[in-house]
């Protein structure tokens, strides 16, 4: 067996007698990556950059709560009793987080009274790139890993990962994970960025699809106690529901899409959706009600003062004669 060919770092460090771990590093991290791209896309598809932090405040709580209450529910070395008492020792499941931070979503577009599908579809590339990234988290604390990896030719760091608990070396599916995520958020960006034209909702088919085929082939590789759910494996089935939901919403998408513009993309006439509505913020509304009774006002002023004049054109023509 070889030894490690890379640096192993400890699980936290500490602040002015505080631990941190690197796991919470690693999540952070990927929040405020997809914090940005959101911004870059909210940008890109006509909705205003203020309504990101609005976004976040509702999204991150509820996902934060579906991530630790899954996890609860269906790992049976864990308890629900034990939500708030070892919440620091780890235990967040990304489906549960997706879950949870759908309902946010909900709520944002309640709030802001725009399509659900449009706001989705920028989304579903940062929540992928934030994956990919809190993956790492996994690497710090030696977790989500596969099989053992026997023979020495395969003993080396990405493909596989050592881990000291077992003084083993194992399939580093934490990195697989990683990598994968990384390309469904390329592809997912382009689409985004590129096909201004597509109808709303393409890009979170594409979401649920890619991550669902990836984890609904992972998931039963890895080790037996990362697999949630005690006789049945819960995370594997919704990984199989997330990725037949991702093909029913595409194909559902360019269905309804035809039927009403003509085209599975875009439209026969007018293309409405390659020129997206533009959404305001309330100050921005309130400054254009302003511009808008300023320029009637001055319409109104316009329109007094001419006739005005004529009047009095029509006084003197009058007394001249």
């Amino acid at each position: 067996m070889k030894e490690p060919n890379y640096f192993i770092p400890d699980r936290s460090f500490s602040v002015f007698g505080f631990d941190i771990y690197y796991y919470a590093v690693c999540i952070v991290c990927g929040i405020i990556l997809a914090t940005i791209v959101c911004t870059v896309l909210f940008k890109r598809r006509n909705i205003p950059t203020d309504w990101v932090i609005d976004l976040l405040l509702c999204i991150l709580p509820l996902g934060i709560i579906g991530a630790r209450t899954f996890y609860c529910l269906t790992d049976p070395g864990t308890s629900i009793t034990e939500w708030f008492s070892k919440f620091r020792e780890g235990g967040l499941s990304i489906i549960g987080g997706v879950c949870g931070g759908a309902l946010g979503v909900v709520l944002f577009c309640l709030i802001h009274k725009i399509n659900f599908l449009r706001v989705a579809d920028c989304l579903m590339p940062c929540v992928i790139l934030a994956q990919a990234v809190g993956r790492w988290g996994n690497f710090m604390n030696q977790e989500v890993y596969g099989p053992v990896v026997s023979d020495p030719a395969l003993q080396w760091f990405p493909f596989s990962v050592f881990i000291e608990s077992r003084g083993e070396w194992h399939y580093a599916f934490f990195f697989y994970e990683s990598v994968l995520d990384l390309i469904i958020f390329a592809l997912l960006f382009t689409l985004m960025w590129k096909f201004v034209k597509k109808p709303h909702g393409l890009a979170t088919a594409g979401y649920f699809f890619g991550y669902g085929l990836v984890r609904s082939v992972m998931e039963p590789l890895r080790d037996s106690q990362f697999i949630l759910g005690s006789e049945v494996a819960v995370s594997q089935l919704f990984a199989m529901g997330m990725a037949v939901a991702g093909i029913l919403l595409f194909v559902a998408v360019l269905y309804f899409n035809r039927r009403k513009y003509g085209s599975a993309f875009g439209a026969v006439t007018g293309e409405p959706l390659a020129i997206l509505p533009k959404y305001y913020t309330q100050e921005q509304r309130k400054k254009m009600e302003q511009e808008r009774k300023k320029k009637l006002a001055a319409a109104q002023g316009a329109e007094k003062a001419e006739g005005g004049a004529m009047n009095e054109r029509k006084t003197q023509d009058g007394s001249e004669k």
